[in-house]
């Protein structure tokens, strides 16, 4: 098989009848070329089937045209969808992601940002973890970023992220006005700020309705579904009734589910569950499972629609968003 010839600007400016620093300029767009002879330049282009040297255009522009994104878990319905809104909010600039995961683990999440910067990327944008405020603080004055599903007060405008606590009060609240009173939460790992919140969210939810918060009612989990069919396990191992269980995250809630039906216990019929997240298997779980949407694939465009603003020295568009409750099949009454 004969090795394919490379196209260079020599090769176009001979088809195009133009010089070298003509078709410099037309693919850089630094400097206005008459019409005629742009003209000429993009029409051998077209018919060279010419495709430029991205990293040489890196090289002379100083811009490696790469955003890096640093994520937790490739895998998880929730990340990948804040990832697929990444994806599609880049999509029509001249910039493509890189994407390293962190894996809910600090050392390996410090690492991996390290790897991207040291990509020298144009941007990032962290997804959830545990790098420290101040780690990205200094990040910040390193490269434009943008952090998305973690609220860090210091980088205000730059987070995008929703109000855990309201999520999770809402959440406890909504099996509270079912009749529930003895609601078992399923927290997720407490070394996240996100599973603090919606803790804190829970207890408020219960305190505020006169109901005494109970520790053999809360099992900590790590946010994934075998943690909640474990958690239903040491619930009911320690034998506190309970008619209810807001699980902090759509995962434990599956999980939840699973143990419940193993021990013979139906949903809603004998305890309700309430998760968050809405992830998309979430509409069919036996039965339709109740939750707390998180805009997800929004949040991940609105992250890359951000960090185009800031390499374009715009200003940020707002960056609010905020959890709906979708009522479906997994809370019944308690009388």
């Amino acid at each position: 098989m004969a090795e394919e010839t490379k196209v260079t600007i020599d090769d176009i400016a001979e088809r195009a009848k133009v010089s070298k620093s003509t078709v410099s300029r037309v693919l850089s767009g630094s400097a206005v070329v008459a019409q005629p002879k742009r003209a000429a330049v993009l029409k051998a282009i077209d018919e060279l089937d010419y495709r430029p040297n991205i990293f040489a255009q890196s090289l002379a522009s100083g811009r490696s045209l790469t955003i890096g994104v640093l994520t937790q878990n490739i895998g998880s319905p929730f990340y990948d969808a804040i990832l697929v809104g990444i994806h599609e909010g880049l999509g029509g600039s001249d910039y493509s992601p890189i994407v390293a995961d962190g894996r809910w683990h600090l050392a390996t999440e410090q690492t991996a940002l390290q790897t991207l910067l040291d990509r020298r990327v144009d941007g990032l944008i962290v997804i959830g973890g545990s790098v420290q405020g101040s780690k990205l603080l200094r990040t910040v004055e390193q490269v434009p970023l943008i952090v998305v599903a973690r609220n860090i007060p210091e980088l205000g405008s730059h987070c995008i992220c929703l109000d855990n606590f309201e999520a999770a009060y809402r959440a406890t609240k909504h099996l509270i006005e079912h009749g529930h009173r003895e609601i078992a939460h399923i927290t997720g790992a407490l070394s996240q700020g996100d599973a603090v919140r919606r803790r804190e969210g829970y207890l408020q939810a219960l305190s505020d309705a006169g109901i005494k918060p109970d520790p053999e009612l809360v099992v900590e989990g790590n946010f994934r579904r075998q943690s909640g069919a474990l958690a239903v396990e040491m619930l009911l191992t320690r034998g506190r009734m309970f008619s209810a269980i807001f699980a902090a995250n759509d995962q434990m809630a599956f999980g939840a589910r699973l143990a419940l039906f193993r021990r013979g216990l139906r949903v809603p019929e004998d305890v309700s569950i309430v998760g968050i997240d809405d992830e998309p298997a979430s509409a069919y779980m036996t039965p339709p499972l109740t939750t707390m949407r998180q805009p997800a694939i929004e949040m991940g465009e609105a992250a890359a629609h951000a960090i185009l603003c800031l390499l374009n020295d715009e200003p940020l568009p707002n960056l609010q968003f905020s959890m709906e409750l979708i009522a479906r099949e997994t809370v019944a009454r308690h009388i």
